[in-house]
């Protein structure tokens, strides 16, 4: 069964009462920011606008050589556009994408129609494919253009009614999408999926599929179907991809994630019997399925950047802060401390 929920507060008590402060103010105003258009479009022009070009970020390279999401200001954005002969009043089309902790309204746009080179060459950055940008970013910025990219997908594909097939029209904000005959009310969705590490007490399961890059593995996943519980989509897609049956099941974390449409990540570790662990991969589900030793998975989460064209096989694990990531590292610490305490 899945482990409830459990908040460690460990900060000091008046630490704890300003940051929490600092959130609910930040979340109170953002809140009000979706209700209120006017106001909407008042912090716009104040805050900051992080630029897509067809759902790829703009990202810029900072003076130490890492990569960092643009943040522009609204002038700035409406410069490129009229020095690009572009339309300023696509500035409306920006989607409120939160507050930062510094109280700076964050939004993004996608200016697909504009050429890309022009608005690189104007941005002195570059617009990367966001599976790229992932292991280019640290781990505090990757779910806010995750989040950007979600948002301007959705609205993307929502432009009409599934009701009526007329068209819905979104709220300043881009928070919601309303349609213009029957007043049917739509919000952005993400679809629950359960990714699942498994470990038979020594090793640990990770599997490929063929659109993967060259050497990655990754914990097994899969959509939860009508009616499912969490445990019950886990062990269904572990009967279905490996032929495994699981007897333990404990809650991990979860994670926005907005491959291949906006999913909502549920991690879980589980565990299998040491006397039930061959393998009957479904072979239209993955390329490969196998275990993996302790060290191993060490080995492989020391390297930094993808192997190259012609450089010899390695193991290769999601970027850091992708949930499976999350959950290899997580499941690599209890077996050392396991080994520590042996």
């Amino acid at each position: 069964m899945l482990r409830p929920l459990k908040v460690l507060l460990s900060a000091p008590k008046g630490l704890l009462t300003r940051c929490c402060s600092g959130f609910v103010s930040r979340m109170r105003y953002v809140n009000r920011l979706k209700e209120d258009d006017e106001a909407c479009a008042a912090a716009l022009q104040n805050g900051h606008i992080f630029l897509f070009h067809r759902l790829s970020p703009l990202l810029q390279r900072t003076e130490w050589g890492t990569f960092t999401p643009a943040a522009l200001i609204c002038s700035d954005v409406q410069s490129i556009l009229e020095r690009l002969g572009s339309d300023t009043t696509l500035l409306k089309d920006s989607v409120l994408i939160g507050c930062s902790e510094q109280n700076q309204t964050q939004f993004c746009l996608d200016v697909g129609e504009l050429d890309q080179a022009a608005v690189e060459e104007e941005c002195e950055g570059k617009f990367i494919d966001l599976r790229k940008a992932f292991f280019l970013l640290r781990g505090a910025e990757a779910p806010l253009v995750a989040k950007g990219q979600a948002l301007l997908r959705w609205h993307q594909t929502s432009g009409f009614c599934s009701a009526t097939g007329q068209p819905t029209h979104r709220n300043q904000a881009g928070s919601q999408r309303v349609c213009t005959s029957s007043g049917i009310v739509y919000y952005p969705k993400m679809s629950p999926v359960v990714i699942v590490l498994v470990s038979d007490g020594k090793r640990c399961l990770l599997g490929r599929q063929s659109s993967f890059p060259r050497g990655m593995y990754s914990a097994l996943a899969g959509f939860c179907d009508m009616g499912e519980t969490l445990e019950e989509t886990l062990s269904r897609e572990l009967a279905e991809e490996v032929g495994l049956e699981v007897h333990s099941i404990a809650y991990s974390s979860s994670q926005h994630w907005p491959f291949p449409h906006s999913s909502f990540m549920v991690g879980c570790q589980a565990s299998v019997s040491p006397a039930h662990t061959q393998l009957k991969v479904d072979h239209t589900e993955l390329e490969d399925a196998r275990w993996f030793t302790l060290e191993e998975i060490t080995a492989a989460l020391q390297v930094k950047t993808p192997p190259k064209r012609g450089d010899p096989p390695v193991l290769w694990l999601p970027p850091k802060h992708a949930l499976a990531n999350r959950l290899i590292t997580e499941w690599t610490e209890q077996q050392q401390r396991s080994e520590e305490g042996e």
